[in-house]
Parts: C-alpha cells; sequence; structure tokens
C-alpha cells in the first residue's frame, strides 16, 4: 500500500525566545515491509538540520535556532510504500533462556520508566502464558489478554503514567496498551520494545475502516517482540492484530521516551501554546492550512505580562 503522509506541528510563544534546540523524529524507517519512498523537512524560521540515527536506528532531525522568534513550525511530507510482514517461524519458549537470545536482547528485557510493572501484572502474565509452550502464541495471548483488559479511552491517562497505574484503571490509549504489552512480555523474559508510527484509520481501534480517504490520525504505538532464531514481530495490541499494510513505522527503542516525536528546549521567559496534525491518504495530500493554536489560560496570562 502506498501512503501519503503529512506532519505539521506548530509552536507559539507568549514572548519572543531564543536559542531553540530540537530533535525530531518523524521519517518513516526502511525496515522489513516498509519502504521509505521520499521524505522532505522544512523548518520556519529557517535552520539548519543535522541528520543522524540513533542508538536504536531511528533517523533524527536535530536543529537549532539561535534568533529571537515567537513561532516555530515544522512540517514534514513523506511516502511509504508498505506490505504484510511474514508470519515468523515457531520458537519452544525454552528458548526464551538462551544466553545468547538474552544478551542480543539485553536492552528490551528489563524495566524502564515507562514499563516499570509491579506484582499483580507479572502474576497476570504468567497466568496468561500458562500451558503456552510456543513464543508466537505466547506473544499474541499477551496482546489480546491486554487488548481484552483495556477499554481505550483518550483522556484517561496522560504521558509518564506508570503501567501499575494503568492496570489500576484498565483504561488507556494506544501507548498505554503498548507499554503494558511491553511490560508483561519483559516479565516472562521476552525481549520486547516500543514502536511509534502511524495507523492509517479514522479509529485507532479499527484496523480497516478507511480506503482511499484523506484522514487526521494521531500518532499511534504498537509492539515488536523478538523470537528466538527469527527476528522482530510486531503486534498492535490496541487492535488485538498483527501489524499489517496500515502501520507505518518511524522508530522503536525502549519506551516511548526513546522515540518521542518532537522534543526541545528554548531560553526565554515565555510559555508556548501547541498545534500538531497528522494527515495520511493513499493518494496525494491535500495541502492543508496550518493548524490554529487555541492558547491555554497560562499561555494568555503570560502574554499579558509582556504587554
Amino acid at each position: 500500500m502506498d501512503l501519503s503522509i503529512r506532519y505539521v506541528t506548530r509552536f507559539t510563544y507568549s514572548a519572543p525566545v531564543w536559542d531553540s534546540q530540537n530533535a525530531l523524529r518523524a521519517c518513516p524507517a526502511n525496515s522489513e515491509g516498509q519502504q521509505l519512498l521520499s521524505y522532505g523537512l522544512q523548518v520556519s524560521p529557517q535552520a539548519r538540520v543535522f541528520t543522524y540515527d540513533d542508538v536504536w536506528g531511528t533517523r533524527v532531525d536535530d536543529f537549532g535556532i539561535r534568533s529571537s522568534h515567537d513561532e516555530l513550525l515544522v512540517e514534514v511530507e513523506t511516502a511509504v510504500s508498505t506490505s504484510r510482514a511474514p508470519t515468523p517461524s515457531k520458537a519452544s519458549v525454552q528458548a526464551l533462556g538462551d544466553p545468547t537470545y538474552r544478551d542480543v536482547g539485553w536492552a528490551f528485557l528489563h524495566r524502564t520508566d515507562h514499563t516499570r510493572y509491579g506484582p499483580d501484572i507479572a502474576q497476570f502474565a504468567k497466568d496468561v502464558a500458562g500451558g503456552v509452550d510456543e513464543v508466537t502464541a505466547l506473544v499474541g495471548a499477551i496482546s489480546t489478554a491486554v487488548h481484552e483488559e483495556l477499554t481505550y479511552s483518550p483522556g484517561a491517562t496522560g504521558i509518564g503514567v506508570r503501567v501499575d497505574d494503568v492496570w489500576s484503571t484498565k483504561a488507556g490509549v494506544c501507548q498505554d496498551y503498548a507499554h503494558l504489552t511491553i511490560a508483561m512480555l519483559r516479565s516472562l523474559g521476552v525481549s520486547a520494545r516500543y514502536v511509534s508510527g502511524y495507523f492509517y484509520a479514522s479509529d485507532p481501534t479499527l484496523e480497516s475502516d478507511v480506503d482511499d480517504q484523506e484522514i487526521v490520525v494521531a500518532t499511534h504505538a504498537w509492539v515488536e517482540a523478538a523470537i528466538p532464531g527469527w527476528g522482530w514481530w510486531a503486534v498492535d495490541p490496541t487492535n488485538d492484530a498483527p501489524v499489517g499494510e496500515r502501520h507505518v513505522k518511524i522508530g522503536h527503542g525502549r519506551d516511548y521516551d526513546d522515540v518521542t516525536p518532537l522534543r526541545g528546549v528554548y531560553y526565554g521567559d515565555a510559555n508556548h501554546a501547541l498545534a500538531a496534525e497528522v494527515t495520511m491518504s493513499r493518494g496525494d495530500i491535500t495541502r492543508r492550512v496550518v493548524p490554529e493554536v487555541v492558547p491555554s489560560d497560562a499561555y494568555r496570562a503570560a502574554q499579558s505580562a509582556q504587554q
């Protein structure tokens, strides 16, 4: 499937700021089942962009703006061709204890800030895994269990919420589904990593509900698990389905913090307001007006204080 994507982020500041330093992760990966066709980045005010791959292999576009400015606009236009990934080979759960497997996947076996699970999560994963003797079946069972246990509820959680809290409320969004799935898999000895990207569907809980339409989407998250002797296999617990042609991968890491779409700092006594939009289409993207910023109360107060 050929997909076009337009990513726009606009920061407006309540007073001039300077020396803004930013790291953008928005370029689709070249990986099995996905080919990058084109990628273009524009930054305003104009800035020199330094590009590199981070330690996990995700492309990063770094840029800094030294001069004073009261708005920052980042626009990305890209296109990819996706296909269905192959079915992984079967592997015994006994292979999870192999020293080579554990050494290669070491970084994705341990707790991180977003995947620091407690005994309740570990026990639930153990119960789900009971009697399962094959790794892909185990990964699928955990993904399905998370899908069934959680209710998709935008606004129920925020960035940085602990998986124990997600488990307590049994509600969240795709990030929470991914972090909880990763926590359970790691508790069972399965190397698992967080994937950030986009999902071509108007409802992130439906695997296919649009066709040949231009739609506005949010960033999406899913999971890749290491299958011994085969490689990384991607599953989407939010949809309880393998990752397919409608998924566009940007990058992966230990958790959300490793693949934050845009992270930056600036100097200046100012609050900021943010507007962001991602548009996807199976054809060419229609040029859209940059989304309007909706100022917060803190932003309005800071702006008034400058006048």
